[in-house]
């Protein structure tokens, strides 16, 4: 079943609406961080830099986690102004920053969206301060800390949605669950790659990518706009058919974008997927691909603390040269047209449609 022909007449429509709504999940985000930026002066000033940090991350972004929750909402027969689903919105930009702060201090990563990543933030505050001790240590625990609050001030948002139900509270509790245990396989395969056979890499791989990242950035949050809104079973059910694959799509695109993505478009610099160690399925492919001696280089020199420019270089060529790219953009291809395919057996209205397919070209056009 293909998209209505009548959807393409909404464009301008989806693309106003998703605009109120971000600006009105920016807006709730600010009114709540600085709520709590008074509640957390009260307790000392000198605590307040933590809430800045939140709020300085969440002024960025693509905002696309809420969208997906507004057209999931629109989609069951939710009203379009409700605040409930904003509210839902900001709260999961917490979680995500949450994610971003702790994944950057894991990946020791030192950008974020072209600016210093948090724990490298509160590394120049220490340093500007003269504080003792050691400025990359009190780098690390301010940002872990920044983390938990943000993570702590997300379920406080969510939790005050008026009216969550049991289905929906589910929905939210497993996206954390499924996060952090993606999150772990993504540590235990950087340490324990090369013992690991390189003949299961592949699908090592795409589980990190379905629980670490797909599920938290587009299933579960337009699950939890279409539970928010009362949707039955076999509703959220065609949203997962077309949004699982559009995740897992968007992730691997992630991961060609950190190896092969300009730095002054993505932020991050040349090849920083490569010294950060990431086992991504560009890297199992490449082990599956290459010859012998080149397998021995990528497992002895991916992620290499002393990585050279040039050696950055050579595994950029091995993972072009080897066809692993272009396995990893046919694995993007397919999942997306797998997508497209599914989004056209929603069984919603043509505003929403429209809705959702604008965000399946939002994920899958990107360079950033």
């Amino acid at each position: 079943m293909s998209l209505p022909e009548t959807v393409s007449a909404f464009e301008p429509e989806v693309q106003e609406l998703s605009r109120s709504y971000t600006d009105a999940v920016a807006a709730k985000l600010e009114d709540f961080l600085s709520d709590k930026n008074d509640e957390v002066s009260s307790i000392t000033t000198s605590a307040t830099e933590i809430v800045n940090a939140i709020r300085d991350l969440t002024r960025g972004g693509k905002r696309l986690r809420p969208l997906f929750a507004y057209w999931g909402f629109l989609g069951a027969g939710g009203a379009r102004d409700s605040a409930e689903v904003i509210q839902l919105g900001a709260a999961l930009e917490l979680f995500q920053a949450a994610a971003l702060i702790h994944d950057d201090i894991i990946d020791n990563s030192d950008t974020r969206r072209g600016r210093p990543s948090v724990h490298k933030h509160f590394e120049a505050q220490h340093k500007s301060l003269g504080l003792s001790g050691s400025a990359a240590n009190y780098g690390m625990a301010s940002a872990i800390l920044t983390g938990d609050l943000c993570l702590s001030l997300s379920e406080e948002l969510f939790a005050a949605i008026p009216s969550v139900d049991a289905a929906t509270r589910t929905i939210f509790n497993r996206m954390r669950t499924q996060v952090m245990a993606g999150q772990y396989l993504d540590v235990l395969e950087e340490s324990a790659g090369p013992a690991y056979d390189p003949a299961e890499a592949v699908k090592r791989a795409r589980t990190i990518v379905r629980y670490k990242s797909a599920k938290y950035s587009t299933e579960n949050p337009i699950l939890l706009g279409g539970a928010l809104a009362r949707a039955n079973v076999e509703l959220l059910d065609s949203y997962s058919a077309f949004a699982l694959p559009l995740g897992e799509a968007f992730q691997l695109r992630d991961d060609v974008l950190g190896v092969f993505g300009d730095p002054e478009i993505t932020g991050k610099p040349a090849g920083d997927d490569l010294r950060e160690g990431k086992r991504t399925e560009l890297i199992a492919h490449a082990l599956l691909l290459t010859s012998p001696e080149e397998q021995d280089f990528i497992q002895n020199r991916l992620g290499a603390l002393d990585l050279s420019d040039a050696e950055v270089q050579k595994l950029s060529t091995i993972l072009q040269g080897s066809g692993a790219l272009q396995e990893t953009e046919r694995s993007i291809s397919e999942l997306t047209v797998q997508s497209l395919q599914a989004l056209g057996e929603i069984q919603t209205h043509d505003l929403a449609l429209a809705g959702m397919k604008f965000l399946s070209d939002a994920v899958t056009k990107r360079s950033s």
